[in-house]
Parts: structure tokens; C-alpha cells; sequence
């Protein structure tokens, strides 16, 4: 196990009003991630609406869709970090931008034909699914090529905060436009973004710099391992990416049956079920905004721990929801645990870009987020077991009190014994 150097990791306080959103292609980048996630929060809600009002699914079948868009995770993430560690990125997310595109404008010409099925949806979740994989895990490694090492937290920042408000408005949207046109329709929405997105990236003038010509001394297989031996070996990364398993269990689990217990269980409308998600989705706002002013007053480490430990509980709130003001309880423990949530998210992909050697960014990536997404499929499914076999306010309760104790894994680590959360490991270079 490598030493650990104490030199805090500090995010930078932007130069000039406004900051990055002066960096022309950061800019861009932002308008387009921007875009792509507004109208992903769209599809969050309207696919699973699809299923229930159109195609009459069961609680497991809607469960079963998002575990088909995070299974890709378990089953390609390692090799797409390697790969990714090899490939020029913005090519890749080009074609990922694409892929994307076409798959989500198959589900309203497929309903239009009268053709849709449970086996369709099913398919462009899990196409969509793997898109996302290789678009995440360059992105990952693309952004702080694009900017300085000290704008990286900055950036970071704004770009969880406007992801954030994306999931205020996406919701609404969904509800909105499958109030009037149907939920299908509401997916044309994310197969635009998409498009948005590809054409923000073909504008950026940053060129990565050239990559050698691959001389591979080392199999795919070697490569991989070299990125799971740096997280496994590091305290920090390794209790990370434990608790990210662990809270992404339950925040998917309940995430994949409060659809259908706010529709069938509560009562609510499809443009009701918007709403909700969208005001929920303003706590993500605020953790994301407030992030980077945390860390620098009261330390990385400690900022960490109060937002994941403290906001977690509140999730016990959502299994009282009733009809009428009742609804409020839901808004108010969504509220907490995504400002909590998104807080975290924050500082941890700035650490992990920061802290890890750029040459295993993509390696080091995917090693992390093959446990803490590996195990949304599993979340997935075990809310839909749950609710199928017990109902889905019980479901609620048992998904929900998990989801409270997930924080003390953190307290395991050396996150608890310091104020900021270091630099790099002391047995790497400082980073170019």
C-alpha cells in the first residue's frame, strides 16, 4: 500500500465572475452534457411511464428496465476503461452521442407502428446502457484534459449543479408531455438531446494531445488489472467505492419502484409524478452548488461526511407519503437525500481526477464505478422483488432503512481522521 502525502485537496476559486462558463469550449461541453442530461431526466420518468401506461408492465418488468440500462457496467465496464485509456475520447463520446440518438427515436416509431413491446424497451435500456458506459468513462478522463488542474473542481462543480437542475426541469417535461401526447412522445425529447450534445462536442477547437502509436507491452487483461490493484491497494479510493456500492443499492432500489408507488400505492398522475420528482430534484441543485464552498470552509474529507452520513436518514420520510399534503413528505426526504447525494458526487469525481495518475484515470474510473454501478442492477431488482412479493410501501421501508446505515461505511476508512481529502498518492508524480 503507497503513503499517503497530507497535502489537502483544495478546490480553486474561480479567477473571474462567472468562471469556466468564460472557457469557450468548457462552454460548450457544459451546453451540451447539459442537453444530453436534461433529456436523460426526461426519459427517467417517461420509460417507466411508458411501460406502465402503455404497456400495462408489472412492478418487476419496470424494475427490470433500469437494471437493463446499468447491467452494461458489470459486464464491460473493466475492458472500457482500458480501452478508453487507449482511444482519443471525444471520438468516442461522438459515437456514443449517436448510438444513443437512434436507440431512443426507436421507441416512438415502434409505438407508432404499433410494434412497441416490453422486449423493445428492454433492448434500448440496455444498448443505451452500454452507450453510457464508454461515454461516461471518457468524459471522465476528457474533462481534465480540457481544462487546468486547478478549474478541474470548478468545473466538476458546475457541471453536477446544471445536471442537477436538468432533473428538476426533465421530470416536469416528462409529465407535461405525457399529460397532452403520451409518455412515448416524451422520448423524442432525450433522442434531441443527444443530437445537441454530438454537435457541441464537433465544436470544441481543444485537440487532445496526439497519442503515440500503441505500443503494447501489456494485455488488455494486465492493463486492467494494474487500475484494480490502485484502487483496491488505496484507503481512500477503496472505502469510496465500497459506500458507493452499497448507497447506489439503495437509492436504486427505491429510485425503481417510486413510479409506480407514487401512480399505483399514492395515487398521483403522471404529470403529478413529474412535479414531484422535479422538487425533489432541487435539493441535487443546491449540494451541487454548495459543494465546492463546503469543502473549501469546512475541508473535503469532513464535508463528505456530513453530506453523505447526516442526509441519508431522510430517506425514511418517502414510505410515509399519503395523498394531498402527505406528498410533502416525499419532497422533503427527496429534497435532503439529493442535496446530500449530490454534495458527494462532487467532491469525489474531483478527488478521483485529481488524485489519480492521468495514465489510469480511465482504468482507475472504471474499477471504481464497476462496484458503485455494478450494483444499480442489483438495487434494481431488489426493489422489484420487494415490491412484488411484500408490496410496495413495506418495499419502501426495508429499501429506505439500508439506505440510512449505508454512511457508517465511510467511517471505516481514514476519511473520519483528516480535514481535506490529499492530493495524490506520494509514490506518483505530480501530474502534468
Amino acid at each position: 500500500m503507497s503513503a499517503i502525502e497530507t497535502v489537502p485537496y483544495v478546490p480553486a476559486v474561480a479567477r473571474r465572475r462567472g468562471g469556466l462558463f468564460w472557457h469557450r469550449d468548457f462552454r460548450l461541453l457544459w451546453i451540451g452534457q447539459t442537453t444530453s442530461k436534461m433529456g436523460s431526466s426526461v426519459t427517467s420518468v417517461a420509460l417507466p411511464l411508458v411501460a406502465v401506461a402503455t404497456l400495462d408492465a408489472s412492478t418487476f418488468q419496470v424494475a427490470l428496465l433500469l437494471a437493463a440500462a446499468w447491467l452494461p457496467w458489470l459486464l464491460i465496464g473493466l475492458p472500457a476503461g482500458a480501452w478508453v485509456d487507449r482511444w482519443a475520447r471525444r471520438p468516442v463520446m461522438l459515437t456514443c452521442d449517436l448510438a444513443s440518438l437512434l436507440l431512443f427515436l426507436s421507441v416512438p416509431v415502434a409505438a407508432w407502428l404499433d410494434r412497441l413491446t416490453m422486449g423493445h424497451l428492454l433492448a434500448v435500456a440496455l444498448g443505451a446502457g452500454t452507450a453510457s458506459v464508454f461515454f461516461q468513462t471518457a468524459y471522465q478522463v476528457y474533462l481534465p484534459s480540457l481544462l487546468e488542474r486547478d478549474q478541474v473542481a470548478e468545473g466538476n462543480a458546475k457541471m453536477q449543479a446544471t445536471e442537477a437542475a436538468a432533473q428538476v426541469g426533465g421530470p416536469g417535461v416528462a409529465g407535461l408531455i405525457t399529460q397532452l401526447a403520451g409518455a412515448v412522445n416524451a422520448l423524442l425529447v432525450d433522442a434531441v438531446s443527444f443530437l445537441v450534445s454530438a454537435l457541441c462536442l464537433l465544436s470544441i477547437r481543444t485537440r487532445e494531445p496526439r497519442r503515440q502509436p500503441a505500443q503494447h507491452d501489456t494485455t488488455l487483461r494486465q492493463e486492467i488489472g494494474e487500475g484494480l490493484r490502485f484502487v483496491a491497494r488505496d484507503p481512500y479510493l477503496r472505502v469510496l467505492t465500497v459506500f458507493s456500492g452499497f448507497s447506489n443499492i439503495g437509492l436504486i432500489g427505491y429510485q425503481s419502484i417510486l413510479v409506480v408507488f407514487l401512480v399505483r400505492e399514492v395515487g398521483v398522475s403522471p404529470f403529478a409524478v413529474g412535479v414531484l420528482a422535479a422538487a425533489t430534484s432541487l435539493g441535487g441543485v443546491l449540494g451541487a452548488t454548495s459543494a465546492v464552498g463546503l469543502a473549501r470552509r469546512f475541508g473535503s474529507a469532513r464535508s463528505l461526511l456530513v453530506a453523505e452520513i447526516g442526509a441519508a436518514p431522510f430517506a425514511l420520510l418517502i414510505p410515509l407519503t399519503t395523498p394531498g399534503t402527505g406528498l410533502a413528505l416525499t419532497i422533503a426526504g427527496g429534497f435532503v437525500v439529493g442535496a446530500g447525494t449530490a454534495v458527494g458526487n462532487v467532491l469525489k469525481g474531483t478527488f478521483r481526477q485529481t488524485y489519480s495518475p492521468h495514465q489510469l484515470l480511465g482504468r482507475v474510473t472504471v474499477s471504481m464505478q464497476l462496484i458503485s454501478y455494478g450494483t444499480i442492477p442489483l438495487g434494481a431488482l431488489l426493489g422489484g422483488t420487494l415490491g412484488t412479493a411484500l408490496g410496495l410501501r413495506p418495499a419502501m421501508w426495508i429499501i429506505m432503512a439500508g439506505l440510512a446505515l449505508t454512511g457508517l461505511i465511510l467511517l471505516l476508512g481514514p476519511l473520519s481522521r483528516n480535514r481535506d481529502l490529499p492530493v495524490r498518492p506520494a509514490a506518483w508524480p505530480v501530474p502534468g
